[in-house]
């Protein structure tokens, strides 16, 4: 049976509860407004609930019947540390932050699946509503992992669902293997010996060093990695010098960065790789070479079985604008670490058209009210049907 239809008034509700959120965001880790009222709307609902997982994670529990199944259904909840410059009702009112990527919306979805599950009851088995802090870079999924989320709760397969510009609020995107890139950072320090600008062979230049080292970083996807695997590998910080002394080469040159990749043989390459280019260029002109590679997220890659649940729900929701077929991102979501834990699926929910080019952490963007009854559903019908009563 697929899930109910949503009555009007509580499609108003959660439609002035997302907008709220939006008007109130909160950065990784300091979602204690977002999570009060996360907890408090679950336990109204008689769900049982467990707070300050990973600090300001949520994670309301709902069993019914006799069924032996458990799953877990994530929404992330933290915004970006960035300006909302668009103008709009429910602006953000806390300056330099700003939901830019559509958490407001995942957590009023799920919110609101919760909320028609614990009234409709309409299964048989375990789910969890895990509600996540800090998705955005500051390590929020391994947080609650590291606390003891899937020993306190342990789930048969997981689930995450994100927005997407680009694809209607009524279309939505199941596809098996990879789809978000892993997330890593590296850093170079080439440490030379200063010298005059106008007298270079007295020192040792690492800013000429640099200079090859960036223009040689591009040979790794185009000459080492396999050409069928992708990856990116991007330089996105460099410091060398002060522009105020320009008759100064300087000791040391500061270089950072991204790595990605779908694979984990490839991450290993990548890591593998970039140091060993760091090294050789320091070699070469006669300098020295810190390098640091840090693992941050790895590659989120969809299950075949949990792939099958997930699309048999969306197809029973959407019927055929579900897309099997839909190019994976070089962004990457700290899901991945709960997909390593149980078998996991990751599906995109269409956020209408892009408008001014609103995109995912553009300074005009707003998630769509439009998709909220169909997130609701898609997880309201998934429960429903994956843990079926006998």
């Amino acid at each position: 049976m697929t899930a109910s239809i949503m009555t009007a008034e509580e499609l108003s509700y959660l439609t002035a509860l997302r907008r709220d959120l939006h008007a109130h965001p909160e950065l990784g880790f300091e979602e204690e407004r977002t999570s009060q009222i996360v907890a408090s709307l679950l336990e109204e609902a008689g769900i049982s609930v467990h707070r300050s997982l990973g600090l300001t994670g949520i994670v309301g529990t709902l069993q019914v019947g006799n069924g032996t199944r458990r799953i877990g259904l994530r929404a992330d909840m933290d915004a970006l540390a960035m300006p909302e410059l668009a103008e709009r009702p429910y602006k953000s009112t806390r300056p330099g932050k700003m939901h830019a990527c559509g958490h407001d919306g995942h957590t009023v979805m799920l919110l609101g699946a919760a909320r028609a599950l614990a009234q409709t009851r309409n299964f048989s088995g375990t789910v969890h509503f895990i509600f996540q802090p800090a998705e955005e870079g500051r390590g929020g999924a391994r947080k609650m992992v590291e606390d003891g989320l899937f020993e306190l709760f342990p789930c048969d397969a997981v689930y995450g669902l994100h927005n997407m510009p680009g694809l209607d609020t009524d279309e939505m995107a199941v596809v098996e293997g990879p789809q978000l890139a892993s997330s890593d950072s590296w850093r170079v320090v080439f440490k030379g010996v200063g010298t005059h600008g106008a007298k270079p062979h007295l020192g040792r230049d690492p800013i000429t060093a640099a200079a090859s080292f960036l223009a040689s970083l591009q040979s790794i996807v185009g000459r080492v990695v396999d050409p069928l695997q992708p990856a990116v590998v991007s330089a996105c910080s460099l410091q060398a010098g002060d522009p105020n002394a320009l008759n100064v080469i300087p000791d040391l040159v500061h270089i950072g960065g991204t790595a990605r990749a779908y694979a984990a043989h490839v991450r290993d390459q990548l890591e593998e790789e970039i140091g060993r280019l760091a090294h050789g260029t320091a070699s070469m002109f006669g300098i020295e070479a810190n390098y640091e590679f840090i693992r941050r997220i790895p590659p989120v890659v969809n299950e075949a079985s949990a792939t099958e649940r997930a699309l048999k729900a969306a197809r029973s929701v959407f019927g055929a604008k579900v897309r099997t077929a839909f190019p994976p991102s070089t962004a990457g979501d700290d899901f991945a670490f709960f997909a390593s834990e149980a078998p996991g699926c990751y599906v995109w929910l269409g956020n209408g058209p892009a408008v001014d080019g609103a995109l995912h952490h553009n300074t005009s963007y707003d998630f769509n009210d439009d998709a909220i009854a169909s997130g609701v559903a898609f997880w309201q019908t998934l429960v429903e049907q994956e843990l079926a009563a006998q």
